[in-house]
Order: C-alpha cells, then sequence, then structure tokens
C-alpha cells in the first residue's frame, strides 16, 4: 500500500514555534530591537488588519537580510544541534523513526524558512517543502521565492512534488488553521495528533 505521509512542522512535530527562536538565536541583539519596532504591526496582525505574509518577511529580513547563505546555514545547523532535543515531540521522533519507507513518501510541509527546518528534515529523512529563501549570489536579498508554504499554498506545493504519483492513501498531521486546506486534501487528517 503506496502511502504519503505530510507533516506540518511548527506545533505539530514541535512543541513551540521555530521562526521567533531561530531568529533571536540568530543574533539576540537585532532580534529584541526589530521585535519593538514590529510590535505595532504584530498588533495589527492579531487584529486580522494586517497580512501575516508582509509582516513575517518584514521581521525575518530585518535581522537576515545582507546576510550569507554560508553563515545562515552553519547557524541553522548550529541551531538544530542545539534545540533538537528540546523543541521535538518525542512522540513524533519515534512515529516518524517507525513508518516503514518502503511503500512511503514522507514530508515536512511548513510556512517556516526553508533554511532551519531543512536540518530536521535531513536528520528525520524527510523531504521538506517550506517558504523559500530567496539569495541573490549567496547573499539573503530579504525575500520569499513565491508565496509563504500556509494555507493554499501547501496543497499547491505538495500537487507539484508529488506530480501526479498515486498514492492509496494520504495522511496530513496539523494543528493550527494554516493546516485546514492540508488536512481537507488528504484523505485521513490528524488534528494535533501528537499533543
Amino acid at each position: 500500500m503506496k502511502k504519503l505521509y505530510l507533516f506540518d512542522f511548527d506545533g505539530t512535530l514541535t512543541y513551540k514555534d521555530t521562526m521567533f527562536l531561530y531568529l533571536k538565536f540568530y543574533n539576540s541583539t537585532k532580534f529584541y530591537v526589530q521585535f519593538v519596532k514590529h510590535i505595532p504591526l504584530f498588533i495589527l496582525l492579531k487584529l486580522n488588519l494586517a497580512d501575516a505574509e508582509k509582516v513575517k518577511k518584514s521581521f525575518i529580513s530585518s535581522i537576515l537580510k545582507g546576510e550569507s547563505l554560508a553563515k545562515i546555514d552553519k547557524k541553522a545547523q548550529s541551531f538544530f544541534e542545539k534545540f533538537e532535543r528540546d523543541i521535538f515531540r518525542k512522540n513524533a521522533l519515534e512515529f516518524i523513526q517507525n513508518i516503514d519507507r518502503t511503500q512511503t513518501e514522507c514530508y515536512i510541509v511548513s510556512a517556516s524558512l526553508d533554511i532551519w527546518v531543512k536540518p530536521f528534515a535531513e536528520k528525520l529523512n524527510i523531504k521538506l517543502l517550506a517558504t523559500q529563501t530567496e539569495f541573490a549570489d549567496d547573499i539573503f536579498t530579504g525575500n520569499f521565492i513565491g508565496k509563504n508554504c500556509n494555507g493554499p499554498e501547501k496543497v499547491k506545493r505538495i500537487i507539484e512534488a508529488v506530480k501526479g504519483r498515486k498514492f492509496d492513501k494520504i495522511i496530513a498531521f496539523g494543528d493550527t488553521s494554516g493546516d485546514r486546506e492540508m488536512l481537507a486534501w488528504a484523505d485521513e487528517s490528524q488534528f494535533e495528533f501528537f499533543h
């Protein structure tokens, strides 16, 4: 039986959101300065008066824009090594490790940026679909390639990735409204399964 497993990352496989954690780890001084500057935007976001993708891009860009791919990758690896044990849900880890991979494809489908989720995906031997960081001459431009990988975009990216391959069963795991479309698209959906 051919199966496709789709896992949201933040909150589903982890105990907490990794964006703030990684950005703070990357440069804590810059993080706090930019966090304070972005408070008005975060408030507008909570009130549904701002576009989530724009606020996210603005905040990430304020800390990482102009940084080299080598430095960002190195920090992502250090971040993974430091936080892997603390933030990853043990039961989620066990579940993934026990999946029979002979007839199965597994993906992490995350709105988080590919840069800091990649080491986790590599460790788990899972393919990654995430919000993509744009680099020009190995320097982060502050932009994303394509859309934020959230909501309907998650389904679009999955369909592109599996390119018409047939699966007997598609199982999706999520924990927020950003996973709603992916959960609805799958044959079987698990909400807060590892909580």
